[in-house]
């Protein structure tokens, strides 16, 4: 079991090593996606486990339980039993909790591939709202299962079509664009 205290992670040099910086990005993603859901009961998110036994990718997603500050964040991984526990994630650059009331919506469920939820997890300038439904996804059998009303996937959509807009590499442009391509379908249909 691993446990950290996430403010050791923040502000890394830049000459830290490799596996550092690695271990870091992975504690931020799990703090994100931690907090983007709401407390309570353990929930499986969209994020791959990040460990490699017999040096193949382990399938397994990570399960994330969130209590109430000052309490730590729990993960496990489904698959290799990978866990651990993360402390001192509030009021980080990495804590998405709501800052604000919402206004509710009909919430549609739109299931996206595992490649979809890795490129929206990429996007450089998403505002807190739209970080938090990225980080928001949940596992589903084909890939990842997106809840949102039709005006935040709108949103989002147009974040992953101005980063594309804007992007100079090759390969991310074109992961980009198929990403905008199956969010773009999912909204057609919700308007029928």
């Amino acid at each position: 079991m691993l446990i950290a205290d996430l403010t050791h992670f923040q502000d890394l040099p830049f000459d830290a090593p490799g596996p550092a910086r690695n271990l870091a990005a992975h504690l931020e993603r799990i703090v994100r996606a931690a907090t983007a859901g709401d407390a309570g009961d353990p929930w499986a998110s969209a994020l791959p486990c990040g460990r490699r036994p017999g040096r193949r990718p382990c399938p397994g997603r990570i399960v994330v339980q969130r209590r109430e500050p000052p309490a730590a964040i729990e993960w496990r991984c489904d698959a290799c039993g990978d866990d651990g526990a993360i402390s001192g994630w509030e009021d980080t650059p990495y804590d998405l909790r709501r800052r604000h009331l919402a206004v509710a919506g009909t919430v549609h469920e739109v299931v996206i591939g595992d490649h979809v939820a890795a490129a929206l997890r990429e996007l450089m300038l998403l505002d807190p709202d739209n970080e938090r439904l990225v980080y928001s996804l949940r596992a589903h059998p084909d890939g990842a299962a997106l809840t949102a009303t039709v005006r935040e996937l709108e949103d989002l959509t147009c974040c992953v079509a101005a980063e594309a807009n804007h992007d100079d590499n090759r390969r991310r442009h074109h992961r980009l664009d198929a990403a905008f391509t199956v969010l773009n379908d999912a909204l057609t249909a919700m308007d029928r």
